[in-house]
């Protein structure tokens, strides 16, 4: 059976980028984790893991995949899950997470996080994936909800349903990334509101935080922007409902000075902070 650590929380935490190793190492900021991506050290040595290990020392990490594809019809990648397992037992990490998505098929790999139909075809379909991954792994996984742009005639529930769903019959918990919410809802028209009604408090381990752009009629989850007012305003109503959940930041482009991210992350802390004063 796979195990899990208690549901406390690490606090407040950024996505780890190379332009911001040494300043990590050297300024010692105010940030109390660190997110990595996984497919980043999932390699025999170099630089990369040269830094990881040495930021392991000082800074608890959680591991961020981007290409198990859950929701794929080809077979789970063996090789790929060995060496997530491997870098998993040398960076210890709090827990690891991946997105609720496909991202191939028949062996291509799109380079893209597509979403699922939500039907009761693919929730099993899923679930028996999340148990297989998560038997192999000897842990709980957590799955992070993804921006859309496209939707299916096929799906006979929503989004936030069929999250609470995967979760009861996978036993795995969720990563509540709080922009996609928010991009999506544009998107598609629903409340971002009700889809965090719909979430089991329970299983949400961990929030993220980034901006997005607009193209057309459409908003983009990009990470190359500081997080938008609108994103802020739905994390308070997310603190409210999900207290003293591990929040970070994601910035994959355009990245600033980590001054300019601890900044935000500042305002994070201060936000749920407010928040929590209110609600006591």
């Amino acid at each position: 059976m796979p195990t899990t650590t208690p549901n406390t929380s690490l606090g407040f935490g950024l996505g780890l980028r190379p332009d911001h190793y040494e300043d990590a190492l050297q300024q010692r900021p105010a940030i109390d984790w660190f997110e990595v991506i996984s497919e980043n050290y999932m390699i025999p040595g170099g630089r990369p893991l040269h830094y990881l290990d040495r930021i392991r020392e000082r800074y608890p990490l959680v591991m961020h995949g981007v290409s198990l594809s859950i929701g794929s019809t080809d077979a789970l990648n063996r090789d790929y899950l060995r060496d997530l397992k491997s870098l998993a037992r040398r960076v210890e990490p709090a827990w690891i997470s991946d997105h609720l998505c496909w991202t191939g098929v028949d062996g291509t790999n799109l380079h893209d996080l597509m979403p699922l139909p939500y039907t009761d075809e693919a929730l099993l379909h899923v679930s028996r994936r999340v148990r297989e991954v998560q038997d192999f792994l000897g842990r709980r996984i957590l799955l992070e909800n993804v921006s859309s742009y496209v939707s299916y005639s096929q799906s006979r529930m929503q989004e936030w349903e069929f999250l609470a769903a995967l979760c009861e019959e996978a036993d795995c918990e969720l990563l509540l990334d709080v922009n996609n919410i928010y991009v999506s809802s544009v998107n598609h028209g629903f409340d971002a509101h009700e889809f965090l009604a719909g979430v089991p408090v329970s299983r949400v381990r961990q929030m993220h935080l980034a901006g997005h752009t607009r193209q057309d009629t459409l908003l983009i989850d990009t990470h190359d922007q500081p997080v938008p007012e609108a994103v802020w305003d739905l994390y308070r109503a997310a603190v409210r409902r999900f207290p003293n959940v591990s929040t970070m930041i994601e910035r994959d482009s355009n990245i600033p000075p980590l001054a300019e991210l601890v900044a935000e992350l500042d305002r994070a802390r201060k936000i749920a902070g407010d928040v929590r004063m209110q609600v006591a």
